[in-house]
């Protein structure tokens, strides 16, 4: 990957292309929330049912082309791609990093 992503967002992206769920919730604060599509998920436990339940099974690896701030937020767009209706699909994933870490995510297409 080219551009410079935050630590947090880095190790994230790099975990979700091995489909590690262990490592793409490593970068999570404990009681972060994550919403994919409108559907909310507070706290590590919810966030890694979501990563086996609707992440792994369709094989789905997010691919980063584009990082910006903006309020404050790290917003990052890329191609998902995977085992699922109408892939590749682009993404638009807006991050809130606190302590070094992902505090939220928000993910729409």
């Amino acid at each position: 990957m080219s551009m410079q992503l935050p630590t947090p967002i880095a190790d994230y992206v790099e975990a979700n292309a091995r489909l590690d769920i262990d490592g793409m919730l490593k970068p999570f604060e404990r009681d972060a929330v994550f919403i994919d599509n409108g559907k909310r998920f507070e706290g590590q436990a919810a966030i890694r049912l979501l990563f086996h339940e609707e992440v792994i099974p369709v094989k789905a690896i997010f691919t980063p082309d584009t990082v910006r701030e903006e309020g404050g937020d790290v917003v990052v767009e890329g191609l998902a791609h995977g085992d699922f209706p109408g892939s590749p699909l682009r993404f638009t994933y807006r991050f809130t990093l606190a302590n070094g870490a992902i505090k939220a995510l928000e993910t729409t297409v």
